[in-house]
């Protein structure tokens, strides 16, 4: 997928249209039972990130959004606009080809629908249809997390991306949220969610298998009585806390295009511009291509 254009005209124009709307008026699936089945890993063989002849240099991102009690405020703001901040500061840049897939992040041990997964796409249209399709389902549990780690049980076995394959630069998998992950995911529930899974799989073991085509970045929103709990020593420098979440996009925007050897905080206002840079000073840059082994982080 990805074969559309980005159109900056055309994503203010049907952003603007939902800014006097409000959240329950922008995102179309209301209940569990009736999130898309298309959205649903269980029916998906595969998502491809592919190139073609509009986007030949196509790079492949996983935006992970928790989808669970106060984390709906990050989605709206990517519909209302934000989703133009990662894609325009991204093309403006020389990274021409982004293509995105959107994933809905909850909790495998209490939310009904613990995944939702779009496709990879590179136009403002198609984008935002699959971003207000996301289900909010405003759940989680009082267990100590959420279900981080499943976007990359999902995106090393049920993706194909030529970013990858092609040039040997790996894609990127961004998950946002305000929770500890839960360290494992059991058997039953893998086989619930992706109808595979023969054993339990650790947090450890499901970033491995990602951190072979994609770089691995938890964007951590630290707000209210928010807990980190133990990303740091699983991700290290890759964990990214932050304390304003409306600064997300250009986070993303900035941490892909660092990882290109490039600065894009000059595009920002001052504040943001500053909040960035402090929040990514520890990220290690210009190393897209690394494909000899698995980041040790």
């Amino acid at each position: 997928m990805g074969s559309g254009d980005w159109s900056k005209a055309a994503y203010t124009a049907s952003s603007a249209a939902f800014e006097t709307k409000g959240r329950d008026d922008i995102f179309t699936t209301k209940t569990a039972s009736a999130v898309d089945d298309s959205m649903l890993p269980f029916n998906v063989a595969i998502r491809e990130s592919r190139d073609s002849d509009a986007h030949p240099t196509s790079l492949a991102l996983m935006v992970c959004l928790d989808v669970t009690g106060s984390m709906g405020t990050i989605p709206e703001q990517l519909v209302k606009g934000k989703l133009g901040e990662v894609m325009n500061t991204l093309i403006d840049h020389g990274i021409k080809d982004p293509q995105i897939m959107f994933c809905g992040v909850g909790d495998h041990e209490c939310d009904r629908v613990p995944l939702q997964i779009s496709q990879f796409e590179s136009a403002d249209k198609e984008l935002q249809h699959w971003l207000t399709k996301i289900f909010l389902e405003g759940g989680g549990g009082g267990n100590a997390g959420e279900s981080y780690i499943l976007p990359w049980y999902f995106a090393a076995r049920s993706t194909s991306i030529d970013c990858f394959e092609k040039r040997g630069e790996k894609g990127f998998i961004f998950t946002i949220g305000d929770e500890p992950y839960l360290p494992s995911v059991p058997a039953d529930a893998l086989k619930k969610i992706f109808g595979s899974g023969e054993a339990l799989l650790t947090a450890e073991q499901l970033l491995a298998e990602a951190q072979r085509t994609y770089h691995v970045f938890h964007i951590h929103i630290a707000h209210g009585s928010a807990r980190s709990g133990n990303w740091k020593d699983l991700l290290g420098q890759n964990l990214i806390t932050i304390d304003d979440h409306n600064i997300v996009a250009e986070i993303i925007a900035s941490t892909v295009a660092y990882m290109h050897g490039v600065d894009v905080t000059s595009s920002f206002d001052a504040a943001t511009a500053d909040k960035v840079t402090t929040a990514l000073a520890h990220v290690d840059r210009g190393v897209a291509k690394n494909t000899d082994k698995v980041v040790n982080l």
